[in-house]
């Protein structure tokens, strides 16, 4: 028969369907098998409708068939087959889908499940093939007729014989070359790979010969090798089988096959929906946080299924990435794909679908939270840094998806609070929430501008990671009460009369503290006498925005920007015996008042973490004074 053009468009379009709208060649393969699974689909469905096909779901099924040799790889089915006009059709005009004229002409498309939608699926065959063979025969025909093209050029279309209903395809491989080796996809381990990757939850059995291992009859260790049709599919998937026949075992065997991971996940969550956005998700949270959780390395994502067939390995727009950590999948039918269906159109169902699953990972930790504390306390440690960072980036926009999942150290004991149970252990007449900031709880608890909040019973918080000082300012408050750090410079715990007494004794050392400002030269703001100190000498607290934390952590990013700096404020303790020393030097020697004003500087540093301005001097300085 002489050879036909395709109706659609030109040698360029089919150049473009094959080497542009795919990324990988391995594609072709999924393309193929689940048109072969909608050809099914459609007899099988033919099948509960009519009740007049004599076929069972049992009778249908999927076969692969390398030929090395041959250099030709077959993909075989017994669906519902293509007559010489819909051979023409579908194969003849690019981007023409029998699937979604079958599915539209249905009076209940909605429960018609069809993966292939758009047509050019078939083309992906291309990328591998110099040559393509379809054989079909349509159900209840009894003519068979085969389609030939090499490309671009064209195709014949003649008939064959062909005993069963039903779609063969063969390809014939390009050769090899330095850049790609076709030849990998005769492989029996690849194609295994590729089905398992690809299509392992398509509904009916895909069938592969492949080569075993036995032991030889009477020997003991001697073996021998036989092939056996073994199907590669595993057909149904996990999360389309009732939750009361999966058992937690289970559930831990495909996370850890699937995600690599040795440990069992700490929690499972599975959800399903329907309506606007129907799908299934089945989605695991981590014992533990990958090595490159927190590197530019680490890819969020989870696995995104259309109708069992994967389409995206890691879909990173189903999470926000403030839950990052969790793994998993989605399983959708009513997702707008592209056509080469290997990314998604940013649509109304996939946000609604982000949406919900947000909310669900959100009240499954706060289960957490409240009915396994140390599970909770266990996964915090691992990822609790994300949550922080979640509150505090994008403005706080997500701060109260968050702020009940956050645990903090604190004075109140070994374990670690949430904003609302320190809430709840607050004072009488207690207004505000206090935090002290530290590498660790324990130093924290050391800072001498911790004593006076102490003394008074009020609880403090501990914040030992960078992201949590700028994570409360984002909060800014909780239940009403805002957040109180102790070191800043506008700490005031103190009775009115204390008030009174202090203002007075400010008034009387007022040029004492001006001499102790000046001689530090700029170092810091002011020198003052402190509200807050009960056996310490001296301490730094902060005006402004910035707190000398902050300054700590702002610093050592690498950022390139003029090093930042907090208002630094010197708080001297009147009560203390260094003040009265002080005093005494400002009347007879003031030489060694400058001396004593820096050590009580550099001492307020060291206390605070910070990095002294001159080792070697604070040296000489101590030295000169022991002498």
């Amino acid at each position: 028969m002489a050879m036909k053009q395709f109706k659609a468009e030109s040698k360029r379009l089919l150049d473009l369907m094959i080497n542009s709208i795919y990324t990988h060649h391995e594609i072709f393969l999924r393309e193929l098998i689940s048109n072969a699974s909608d050809a099914i689909d459609k007899l099988y469905y033919r099948t509960l409708k009519d009740g007049d096909t004599g076929l069972n779901r049992s009778d249908f099924s999927i076969s692969i068939e390398p030929n090395k040799e041959a250099r030709t790889l077959v993909i075989r089915d017994n669906g519902c087959g293509m007559t010489k006009d819909e051979l023409e059709n579908n194969l003849g005009v690019i981007a023409k889908s029998g699937s979604l004229s079958f599915k539209s002409e249905q009076e209940k498309s909605d429960d018609i499940d069809i993966i292939g939608q758009f047509g050019v699926g078939f083309y992906a065959s291309f990328m591998v093939s110099d040559k393509v063979v379809v054989e079909s025969r349509a159900f209840g025909s009894d003519e068979a007729w085969r389609w030939t093209s090499s490309g671009a050029e064209g195709y014949t279309v003649d008939p064959c014989n062909k005993p069963d209903h039903g779609t063969t395809i063969t390809l014939h491989l390009k050769p090899d070359t330095d850049d790609e080796k076709f030849s990998d996809f005769l492989e029996e381990f690849r194609l295994r790979s590729l089905i398992k990757k690809y299509s392992d939850y398509i509904r009916y059995p895909i069938r592969m010969e492949v080569e075993k291992h036995r032991l030889k009859e009477g020997s003991e260790n001697d073996y021998e090798s036989y092939r056996e049709v073994e199907t590669i599919n595993s057909m149904v998937p996990i999360w389309k089988k009732a939750k009361s026949e999966v058992t937690d075992e289970e559930y831990n065997r495909f996370y850890q096959e699937k995600f690599f991971d040795w440990k069992a996940p700490a929690k499972v969550i599975r959800t399903s929906t329907e309506g606007t956005a129907t799908y299934e998700a089945l989605l695991f949270i981590p014992s533990a946080a990958p090595m490159d959780y927190y590197t530019k390395e680490y890819e969020k994502g989870l696995a995104l299924y259309a109708s069992g067939v994967l389409i995206m390995e890691k879909c990173a727009d189903l999470l926000p990435d403030y839950f990052s950590f969790v793994r998993g999948l989605v399983d959708s039918q009513d997702l707008s794909l592209n056509i080469s269906r290997e990314m998604l159109q940013h649509d109304r169902q996939l946000k609604l679908i982000a949406s919900r699953l947000e909310k669900k990972i959100q009240s499954e930790l706060s289960s957490m939270l409240k009915n396994d504390r140390e599970a909770y306390e266990s996964f915090f440690k691992a990822f609790g840094l994300q949550l922080k960072y979640g509150v505090y980036a994008d403005y706080g926009t997500h701060k109260d998806v968050l702020k009940d999942l956050l645990l903090f150290a604190s004075s109140n004991g070994d374990h670690p609070t949430t904003l609302a149970e320190y809430v709840s252990r607050m004072k009488e007449g207690q207004t505000e929430i206090y935090y002290a900031c530290a590498e660790t709880a324990a130093r924290a608890a050391m800072l001498p501008q911790t004593e006076a909040v102490r003394e008074k019973g009020y609880e403090i918080l501990y914040l030992t990671d960078n992201v949590d000082e700028f994570a409360l300012k984002m909060l800014m408050t909780y239940d009403e009460k805002p957040f109180k750090n102790v070191c800043a410079d506008d700490l005031d715990l103190r009775t009115d009369e204390e008030k009174k007494e202090a203002e007075q004794q400010l008034s009387e050392n007022k040029d004492l503290l001006a001499f102790l400002t000046e001689s530090l030269d700029g170092k810091v703001k002011a020198v003052t006498l402190s509200n807050r100190l009960k056996s310490h000498p001296v301490c730094l607290s902060s005006e402004g925005a910035i707190s000398i934390e902050m300054e700590k952590v702002l610093n050592a990013m690498p950022t390139g920007n003029e090093s930042v700096k907090a208002q630094r404020v010197l708080e001297i303790n009147a009560s203390h015996p260094v003040f009265t020393k002080l005093c005494a030097l400002y009347d007879t020697d003031k030489e060694t008042l400058k001396s004593y004003a820096s050590l009580l500087y550099t001492q307020a540093l060291l206390i605070e973490g910070l990095p002294i301005d001159d080792p070697v001097a604070f040296s000489n300085e101590i030295c000169k004074l022991m002498a």
